[in-house]
């Protein structure tokens, strides 16, 4: 199996993208915030470590065995401006099964970007990609994130209680998924 997705990919407001060097200064605005990096493994990332991540996102844009990924850059059509980060994860090939992830800068929270864009991963992955199961993973704590799952409609499979110490304290994590069966009926649209 081997997918590349043909970019962009355009909705409504939002162009999903390949990453460029370019983009280093406005993926650390939003990286290097603790607010940001509260729900992630990492912690607020330096202007050099985000330089090196994102040069190695660089090419990401092919779903060819376990493991491989697709990040994407989420661009606002209207003005242009890098406004997140959206990721596409081939877990299980044997099995069909993904994993889409997102990230987003605070200041465009609130406004459907990260349904909008994990929508188009979805779409990526069943009808692209032939995927049979796609599940996404968030912090317990994270409301908005597992709120995105839900609008998309995800079901809560698992709830893992202090699963992982990540900066000092136990971590709760949701895990959210959705059939390619689902989604063709209708979830989440």
């Amino acid at each position: 199996m081997a997918y590349a997705p043909h970019l962009p990919v355009e909705t409504e407001r939002l162009r999903l993208r390949s990453f460029t060097r370019g983009d280093v200064d406005a993926v650390f605005d939003y990286r290097r915030r603790e607010d940001v990096a509260r729900y992630l493994f990492d912690g607020p990332m330096s202007h050099e470590s985000v330089a090196e991540a994102l040069q190695a996102r660089v090419g990401h844009d092919t779903l060819d065995g376990d493991g491989s990924k697709i990040f994407l850059a989420v661009e606002h059509k209207a003005t242009h401006q890098l406004i997140g980060e959206v990721s596409l994860i081939l877990r299980d090939a044997a099995n069909r099964q993904g994993e889409i992830g997102y990230i987003f800068h605070p200041d465009h929270h609130g406004h459907g970007f990260a349904t909008e864009a994990a929508r188009a991963l979805l779409e990526m992955g069943f009808a692209g990609a032939g995927l049979h199961r796609i599940y996404a993973r968030c912090a317990a704590a994270n409301t908005d994130s597992w709120k995105v799952m839900e609008r998309l409609g995800m079901r809560r499979e698992a709830h893992f209680r202090e699963h992982i110490f990540v900066r000092g304290a136990w971590d709760e994590e949701f895990v959210y998924a959705v059939l390619e069966s689902e989604w063709r009926a209708g979830a989440g649209r």
